[in-house]
């Protein structure tokens, strides 16, 4: 009774454990999923997740992610592209090109990469502030 998923408008919600490829692992080829992926181990190929990514200290990417979040602590090489937050720890090493919607990057990690932040950006306006006249 109290372990049963609640319905919401007649529609079970949909759950997911997350996917996670230990240290011992590698892989190559292409990754999908719907559900969070925690990589300590090595992938080589694609990863697409509407879920969060991250890659634990261990771990190693090299190829094309497409994530909603993603939280990196190892490295990566390739095209990011995030469409939340991408947070890099302090001993994350980053390189290739990133299109995020916001990046957090704290002291100690490495970065040599093309950067894109996407969404919401204000126009900048080209006039000049008016500057009120004083009377004599």
């Amino acid at each position: 009774m109290f372990n049963e998923p609640k319905k919401k408008q007649g529609i079970l919600p949909t759950l997911s454990k997350p996917n996670t490829i230990s240290e011992s692992s590698k892989i190559t080829g292409d990754f999908i999923s719907e559900g969070d992926i925690r990589i300590d181990g090595k992938l080589e190929g694609t990863i697409k997740t509407s879920g969060k990514l991250v890659i634990g200290k261990a771990g190693f990417v090299k190829g094309k992610v497409e994530c909603a979040n993603a939280d990196f602590e190892g490295k990566f090489s390739g095209e990011l592209l995030v469409n939340g937050l991408l947070s890099l720890k302090p001993s994350a090493s980053v390189s290739g090109e990133l299109i995020v919607g916001k990046l957090a990057v704290e002291p100690g990690a490495a970065i040599d990469a093309t950067c894109k932040m996407k969404g919401s950006l204000k126009a900048i306006s080209n006039e000049q502030p008016k500057v009120a006249e004083k009377a004599v």
